[in-house]
């Protein structure tokens, strides 16, 4: 029988320490162990998973114990939306990260929400006559006659009425309901406590979760990117920002209207419907970068379908506010000094959106609201 000096000259490197451990436990007392802490002269394993879904490989090689966690370097991506739950607040703003290959557990992911469609196709009952042309151009003749003077509201608050064109209109109600079938379309936005807000919502550019008051690239419901700005949305903004300078310019004695209302170019837009009970407390927008509100970084509105009481005032007490009717093709912007004035929407005006949005997209009853921002 080979004696212990013999075994470990003849035992590797790595043996060696593990015997040399053993000399030190006192292996007379080894009847002593529970069967977990027994050393053993072979490999024993044990694969066990811990509670965040990692797998631990325990290896025991004469007592000592190496764990290792298993890593995986896999490109695949899931959206963990429990993540943040260790004191009952909200969970943080969910994260992309990499599932643990080899664990045998599935991360379960919210299914996505229901498809909203602001243009929904018209269902049975007897096809609708198209209205005689002489209704329709009168009805053009009332859009034509509608007020197109613009009003300053406040200093960095402008209302453009009667701004975007028909066709504008149609080209953005047709885009937005393309957009908000689509992943990151429209959802009804809630809270913790089970409340919902009137309205339904999409994000382009940049996800905005209202409980969290934060931006993301990832949606907390669903993971969802947001969708791009279109191209043609941008421009539009461009050109409402230019036209509103030279107003600024020619109502005051400014040499620079970009005193009163800065320039931007956003890279996000908040798409809002309201449906003819929708609603929208006072509140500011202020949830952008602290560079972007240091910079007081216009937001620009547009609206189409019903027309919309809008208030807007230097506090959240309504009875304060002032109102203004936001019809559609209507454009506000407010920035400057006006960059954190509160707002809200009360009430929409029931039936009084353009008859030609319905018939040239089936937009149903109700709002589209578009607010571009620059993060």
């Amino acid at each position: 029988m080979l004696s212990r000096s013999s075994i470990q000259q003849l035992s590797p490197p790595f043996l060696r320490n593990s015997i040399r451990s053993i000399n030190l436990l006192g292996c007379r007392n080894l009847s002593n162990m529970s069967d977990r802490t027994k050393p053993n002269l072979v490999h024993n394993r044990t694969h066990e998973s811990d509670p965040r879904g990692l797998d631990l490989m325990e290896t025991e090689i004469c007592g000592p114990m190496l764990a290792s966690v298993q890593r995986d370097t896999s490109p695949q991506h899931v959206f963990l939306a429990n993540e943040g739950r260790l004191d009952n607040r909200r969970p943080s703003p969910g994260r992309l990260v990499s599932p643990p290959k080899s664990s045998g557990h599935s991360v379960d992911m919210p299914p996505p929400p229901e498809p909203f469609d602001i243009c929904p196709a018209k269902r049975g009952g007897p096809p609708k006559l198209k209205r005689p042309l002489h209704l329709k151009n009168k009805e053009r003749r009332n859009e034509l006659a509608k007020s197109s003077e613009p009003i300053i509201l406040r200093p960095g608050m402008i209302i453009l009425k009667n701004y975007l064109s028909r066709s504008d209109q149609i080209n953005i109600t047709t885009v937005c309901r393309d957009l908000g079938l689509g992943t990151g379309g429209f959802y009804q936005p809630g809270y913790n406590d089970g409340a919902k807000l009137h309205l339904q919502m999409m994000c382009l550019g940049k996800n905005w979760d209202p409980q969290t008051r934060e931006y993301g690239d990832y949606r907390s419901i669903d993971g969802a990117v947001a969708p791009a700005i279109p191209e043609d949305f941008q421009m539009l903004v461009k050109k409402t920002i230019q036209d509103s300078h030279a107003l600024i310019k020619k109502k005051t004695n400014v040499n620079n209207p970009e005193d009163i209302l800065p320039w931007m170019q956003p890279d996000l837009c908040i798409v809002n419907f309201y449906s003819e009970t929708g609603k929208l407390g006072l509140h500011q927008d202020r949830d952008e970068s602290k560079e972007s509100l240091d910079q007081r970084l216009p937001v620009v509105s547009f609206s189409i379908g019903d027309s919309a009481k809008f208030l807007y005032g230097d506090t959240r007490n309504v009875d304060d506010a002032k109102e203004v009717v936001l019809e559609s093709g209507d454009v506000l912007i407010f920035g400057g000094e006006s960059r954190h004035v509160f707002h809200g929407v009360p009430s929409i005006n029931k039936g009084t959106a353009p008859k030609f949005l319905a018939e040239e997209t089936n937009f149903r009853p109700g709002r589209l609201n578009l607010t571009f921002r620059k993060f």
